[in-house]
């Protein structure tokens, strides 16, 4: 007899069926009563055992943990909290957990130990609603793309590039460790390398993607990026996936529009297609708000805050006027930011980036036109900037509680332009020949933006902890699993 998912039983219109049910148990109550999941819900079915004709070596098998397959017939649930029951007439243990053992037990567990069990956690309420969220906003990235025509672009993990110019990449090498080959001046001889030549884990597809764009028109890639930066903070991972879409003959203003709408629709389709564990993850969050200070709690549940980005347009602003506000706000006033913003030209962190958004603007902010010499080599410069505050065509989307959440701009299209300013950093023309090709030959105005996914599944959950939306965090110190 083929099984049912739990999540079909319990939207079943029809009762007094025969039904055959296969999950784990997450708790047993009374000798009789089974909650068994399977996964595809956060609900479970509760499955009603006869214990006065279960022999007692079986009941003492079940456990929680153990994965059980169950016969029996589907009947409207007597209990409170569910529609349908399953009565129980034959029961098979599939496996066996050990109970004094499994150490996810039906009991409140910190963050921290559900880390340090990930090969584990997915098996908690919490943390199957956060990997079935996750799904659906993979689902929906790319159905979004494809439903307006792009083409998706497997970009290459394996690079020579730097396209973020941080140098804080992973080295790729088959070279013996122990007995590096050197050459005449004494450097690593990395011609002898699987490659021939020095290479790392991409931290971004964007320059590759641009070269697609300006051939097949707009594109996107959604793959592993990799960063080697020494930062053990909630927000930052080594290995994480980045979305970045690519698009030909787009200004800033329509990248901006691109990103707004891209991201409205990804939230949208995540509450119309996660209900269950949205709302779930929004009683987590408020059962965790309770233990904090009345100041730091968020003045929205959850299911508002993400209503609240789908309602609102998002406000955009210049980095000039930014600035401006920030210089004038209080807590720079009363010397209440770790960063003091004194001065045009500063690097705005994520505690100004979160004040704009939650306590000035009160809804989600498009900042632009950034400094030129704080934003990438690729970013166009805007003309009839004043000497020495040259700005370009940047922009980055800040949201409530995490800040930075999309970062992108219109590209230097202008040959001449991006290689002044290649050899003003001291990149390589060279190494990307390839890359200046694309303003050699038919170069168009082109924009394109970048969002790390995990920051989206982070904002979409809830969660505070960049390490609890991702399967095996890679961090650094750790890589376990």
């Amino acid at each position: 007899m083929r099984h049912t998912k739990v999540k079909d039983l319990l939207n079943s219109t029809t009762t007094l069926q025969e039904v055959n049910a296969k999950g784990w148990v997450r708790t047993f109550r009374n000798n009789q009563f089974i909650a068994l999941n399977d996964g595809s819900t956060i609900n479970n079915i509760q499955c009603v055992v006869d214990f006065e004709n279960t022999p007692e070596e079986t009941l003492k098998r079940i456990t929680t943990g153990a994965a059980v397959s169950v016969i029996g017939t589907l009947v409207e649930s007597k209990g409170a909290g569910q529609k349908y029951e399953i009565q129980v007439n034959k029961l098979e243990i599939l496996g066996d957990s050990d109970a004094e053992k499994f150490p996810m037990q039906p009991k409140k567990h910190s963050l921290e130990f559900l880390r340090e069990n990930a090969h584990l956690r997915v098996r908690t309420n919490a943390f199957g609603a956060i990997m079935r969220v996750r799904s659906v906003l993979s689902y929906a990235v790319h159905k979004y793309f494809q439903d307006k025509g792009f083409v998706y672009v497997n970009t290459p993990i394996i690079t020579g590039a730097d396209a973020e110019g941080a140098g804080e990449m992973f080295q790729v090498t088959s070279l013996p460790l122990d007995n590096l080959p050197k050459n005449e001046e004494g450097n690593i001889d990395f011609k002898k390398d699987f490659f021939g030549k020095h290479t790392n884990l991409t931290v971004s597809g964007q320059l590759e993607g641009e070269t697609f764009a300006m051939a097949l028109g707009q594109i996107y890639t959604f793959g592993p990026t990799f960063r080697a930066e020494n930062s053990n903070t909630s927000r930052h991972l080594a290995e994480f996936w980045m979305i970045e879409p690519e698009v030909a003959f787009n200004d800033l203003d329509d990248n901006m529009d691109l990103a707004e709408d891209f991201i409205q629709y990804v939230i949208k389709y995540a509450l119309d297609n996660c209900q269950d564990d949205l709302k779930f993850l929004e009683g987590r969050l408020l059962e965790e708000e309770k233990s904090k200070p009345q100041a730091e709690r968020s003045e929205m549940s959850l299911l508002e805050k993400l209503n609240f980005v789908l309602e609102n347009n998002f406000k955009r602003v210049s980095y000039t006027e930014a600035i401006d506000i920030l210089r004038d706000s209080t807590p720079n006033k009363k010397k209440k930011f770790q960063y003091l913003i004194n001065e045009w030209g500063a690097d705005l962190q994520s505690e100004h980036e979160r004040y704009l958004v939650e306590k000035h603007f009160k809804c989600p902010v498009i900042l632009y036109d950034y400094p030129a010499n704080i934003k990438a080599f690729y970013m166009r410069l805007n003309d009839n900037t004043e000497p020495g505050r040259e700005t370009v065509r940047a922009m980055d989307i800040l949201f409530p509680g995490i800040g930075e959440i999309v970062g992108g701009s219109e590209r230097e299209e202008r040959y001449d332009v991006l290689v002044e300013k290649m050899e003003k950093l001291g990149i390589d023309k060279e190494e990307l020949y390839w890359y200046l090709d694309t303003r050699r030959f038919g170069s168009a105005t082109h924009a394109g933006f970048g969002l790390g996914f995990e920051r989206l599944v982070l904002f979409v959950t809830g969660m505070t902890n960049i390490r609890d939306v991702i399967p095996f965090p890679r961090t650094p110190g750790s890589a376990e699993f």
